[in-house]
């Protein structure tokens, strides 16, 4: 009988109401996942063995001496990771770059362009620009943005108002979204998650909802 929880995704929870959702769309996409408090202990985390981690969003700020951060381990453990919204704030801060709080802030939908072909949102779009950049129809809410990147990292996604709407450090399988992919109104969303567990993580279709 096959394992179904070969394959899983640890999701760290930082507060978000989307939490829930996102340990839902990995099951859709026949991936095992769990959800854990954003400070799990050492020993559970390397206990739990997953193949890859997603950091959730969430209401608090970085830039707040009492944000919430993600245990260091994460992020030597050798596993991709997917940081969203709080989730790729407190990777890109922890990992050397700058966040600050923004005043264009964004709530609600958005359009993105993809740049830079990366591994996670190449050839994913919902329609093109006159220039032939794919366009993404995403959800975003934030006040805070990455205004530096940590070193090893890109910018793989901007808007209007945000330069850094997504980031990626490929070699290390780290990336980071600053919108919501989870979410219906992200209407590619789904296809984004599915591309990070099974052609960056490699997890195989296991799980049956």
């Amino acid at each position: 009988m096959t394992d179904i929880q070969l394959d899983k995704i640890l999701i760290l929870d930082f507060g978000s109401q989307y939490t829930q959702l996102i340990a839902r769309r990995v099951r859709e996409a026949g991936v095992f996942s769990e959800i854990r408090p954003w400070n799990i202990a050492l020993r559970e985390l390397k206990s739990f063995q997953p193949s890859g981690i997603i950091l959730s969003g969430g209401p608090e700020s970085v830039t707040s001496l009492n944000g919430f951060r993600a245990p260091e381990l994460v992020f030597n453990m050798g596993l991709p990771v997917l940081g969203i919204c709080y989730g790729m704030q407190t990777m890109a801060e922890q990992l050397g770059g700058k966040v600050a709080s923004s005043n264009l802030r964004e709530f609600g939908y958005a359009q993105i362009r993809a740049r830079g072909h990366s591994d996670l949102l190449k050839d994913i779009q919902d329609e093109t620009n006159s220039e032939g950049h794919g366009l993404l129809n995403v959800w975003m809410s934030h006040g805070d943005q990455v205004e530096s990147l940590p070193e090893g990292f890109k910018s793989i996604a901007s808007t209007d108002n945000t330069s850094i709407a997504a980031m990626a450090d490929e070699s290390r399988k780290f990336y980071g979204l600053q919108f919501h992919p989870e979410v219906t109104h992200t209407t590619q969303g789904s296809k984004i998650l599915e591309r990070f567990l099974h052609q960056i993580v490699g997890c195989q279709s296991l799980w049956t909802i």
